[in-house]
């Protein structure tokens, strides 16, 4: 009996020591989340993927029963955060809640090795979608996009687009432009959307890509004017705007997109629950509702269908960066 014991015992000891080595990636992802939830942001409160994480950040709580902080870590082109992410412990307990630059483009074009989303992180799901406008300062001549690339092919030293960072969505449709259409113009670029679009207000530059959600006010109160949309369709919002495809560019749309990454490592069983609690949510009205005053569609993915768009968005844009030799420096 004391034999059994002793070996009862030694049973118990061992199996709490491969627990406590095995760490919190052990946790049970059937109870998961039962503490606070991270989703860590590459830029600062406000703007579209800020206000995407207060969004769903609220709903997850209501569906899953724990707080979901938003803890906005800005800095290098996203790599900051997206650093901090692929870093931490793979627990289910912190997510990176990123778009195209910090996820795709920065690994690319700053000049350390921060991280690679196909190495570091698994997908969740994508979060919403949101497309650009071509927009000018009313003072300049062009009324539509032909003649804006007309005078660019003419002089394009002489025309200036506003660029809130290299890499961005913003400046990779712009390189895309004028790989295409033989146009030239200088780019200048800004530390942040709000310096780019403050100078395009003031005449500083010609022209600049934002999104629908900061350039609309502006179109409509006459401070700008919209020569193209780069969304498949025209946008309610603008309708008399056509897109790039009807300008000339047949197989070209962009939209900037944000989305949920897991650390690599993370439980499967809590990357898919994860991905069903937020694609319910963004199935909700009053949440479609709410991006769509942002000006973006949300929309969520499995786990597979969210690896699969990032793979095809990384071999479009990668030649892109590549021929343009475009880096932070």
């Amino acid at each position: 009996m004391h034999r059994r014991l002793i070996l009862r015992c030694a049973g118990g000891l061992a199996a709490a020591t491969a627990a406590l080595l095995a760490g919190p990636a052990a946790a049970q992802p059937g109870h998961w989340p039962d503490k606070p939830v991270k989703l860590v942001l590459p830029y600062p409160p406000g703007g579209n993927v800020d206000g995407a994480a207060r969004i769903v950040s609220e709903q997850l709580q209501t569906r899953l029963g724990q707080p979901f902080i938003v803890d906005n870590r800005p800095g290098a082109g996203g790599l900051i955060a997206g650093e901090a992410v692929a870093k931490a412990a793979s627990d289910g307990y912190t997510f990176f809640m990123g778009a195209n630059g910090p996820i795709l483009f920065s690994p690319l074009i700053f000049r350390r090795n921060a991280y690679d989303w196909k190495k570091d992180f698994v997908p969740v799901s994508s979060v919403s979608f949101t497309p650009l406008v071509l927009q000018v300062h009313p003072s300049t001549p062009y009324r539509t996009l032909r003649e804006l690339l007309a005078a660019a092919r003419a002089g394009g030293q002489n025309i200036t687009m506003a660029s809130p960072g290299a890499g961005t969505t913003n400046h990779l449709v712009s390189e895309y432009l004028q790989r295409e259409s033989g146009a030239k113009w200088l780019t200048v670029h800004y530390k942040g959307n709000a310096p780019a679009t403050t100078d395009l207000l003031g005449g500083q530059v010609q022209f600049n890509f934002d999104q629908i959600s900061v350039a609309q006010p502006f179109i409509q109160a006459g401070r700008t004017r919209a020569l193209a949309v780069t969304s498949r369709e025209r946008l309610p919002q603008l309708p008399d705007v056509p897109t790039l495809r009807e300008s000339g560019f047949a197989d070209f749309s962009a939209e900037t997109f944000t989305g949920v990454l897991a650390p690599r490592g993370t439980p499967q069983a809590v990357v898919d629950r994860f991905s069903e609690a937020l694609r319910a949510v963004l199935a909700e009205p009053a949440v479609q509702e709410k991006f769509r005053v942002l000006g973006s569609d949300a929309r969520g993915s499995t786990p597979q269908q969210f690896t699969q768009y990032l793979t095809q968005e990384d071999q479009r844009w990668t030649p892109i960066i590549r021929q343009a030799g475009i880096t932070a420096e």
